[in-house]
């Protein structure tokens, strides 16, 4: 083979088949959130600061991909501080970030839309459609949008009532993507033993000494059932990890009952070398549409907690012969995966 035509070959083969990722994709990232249309993966996680988007044909590059802050909220007001867990989604045409702000009072934290026609979401507008008053309009973190048998749904993390202690996942029926409908139901507490491990280390004077917690809820369709993958713990905790809901799809989802939730976690990082607390992920596809890929935020030692040591990771996970998702365990870090086909 000549050498011009073994240049292009090796090139081809590069870009066809990718070199392969290792985990953190990122230094630091954490809730991180990823979707794959028309050829390039659009990537965001929680800056705390603004919006960013990355953009790239291989997750593998994302260290060296296209990036954007797409937007950056005003001063004050109460979408201005403690932007967490941005959600990027094309529905019906257009794209929307979702994500979770305050005013600067924690109690004060609810969800916010903004859109954006562009084909591109780094191109374009973003215009803030507003808040998603979910039912009852309490503290509300973590939302995700999904559509399920030709109606939309938000499932969130959220308080019963007004003070901290403990988060729960709900559900509720939407108009559009910010616009929600009907009543909130509650799907998840934390009850297990897995779950509740939420002693504050140097609890402040506004907090309480234990909060339990369920959050990062992510909705993950498979056949003829919904399941929603969550976290438990809290992430303060090396104790983090994910549980999961599940659902036939021919049951109807705003009734509690019908859920079922694992009695133990599936998705929990135990001895594993660089990977501690392992926890609020999100799913994507491969670009040929046939793996799936669980995406999530670990730390690299013990006892670091929430802060910005948590960095992001990706691995494949498969099927049981019965329906159910198979995620393994989190892998260290520096294992050679092949990227997603």
């Amino acid at each position: 083979m000549k050498k011009g035509l073994l240049f292009v070959f090796i090139c081809c083969t590069s870009i066809c088949f990718g070199q392969p990722l290792t985990n953190p994709l990122l230094p630091s990232g954490a809730d991180p959130w990823s979707i794959h249309k028309d050829g390039f993966y659009y990537y965001t996680h929680t800056t705390g600061r603004n919006l960013t988007l990355w953009k790239t044909r291989s997750l593998a590059d994302l260290k060296t991909a296209e990036k954007k802050v797409v937007w950056t909220p005003p001063e004050t007001g109460p979408y201005s501080k403690e932007i967490w867990a941005p959600e990027l989604h094309f529905i019906r045409g257009k794209w929307y970030l979702i994500f979770a702000a305050d005013d600067g009072r924690n109690r004060n934290h609810r969800l916010w839309v903004l859109e954006n026609e562009s084909a591109d979401p780094l191109d374009g507008t973003w215009t803030m459609k507003g808040q998603i008053k979910t039912p009852d309009d309490k503290w509300a973190i973590d939302g995700s949008v999904f559509e399920h048998k030709g109606r939309l749904y938000l499932v969130w993390s959220g308080w019963e009532g007004d003070e901290n202690g403990e988060q729960d996942i709900y559900l509720c029926q939407m108009e559009n993507p910010w616009t929600a409908t009907g009543q909130r139901v509650k799907i998840s507490s934390p009850t297990y033993a897995w779950e509740v491990d939420g002693k504050i280390p140097r609890p402040g004077p506004d907090d309480k000494p234990v909060v339990l917690v369920n959050e990062g809820p992510q909705p993950l369709q498979h056949g003829n059932r919904l399941f929603v993958i969550f976290s438990a713990s809290g992430c303060w905790t090396d104790s983090y990890a994910l549980g999961m809901l599940y659902i036939d799809g021919d049951k109807d989802l705003m009734n509690a009952s019908n859920w079922t939730k694992t009695p133990q976690p599936v998705f929990k990082a135990v001895n594993v070398s660089g990977t501690h607390a392992a926890g609020h992920n999100s799913f994507f596809k491969s670009p040929n549409g046939t793996e799936d890929w669980i995406l999530y935020h670990a730390n690299s030692e013990a006892g670091q907690g929430c802060g910005r040591e948590r960095s992001p990771r990706a691995q494949k996970f498969t099927w049981t012969a019965d329906g159910m998702p198979q995620f393994g365990q989190p892998l260290p870090t520096n294992v050679t995966i092949q990227v997603p086909k």
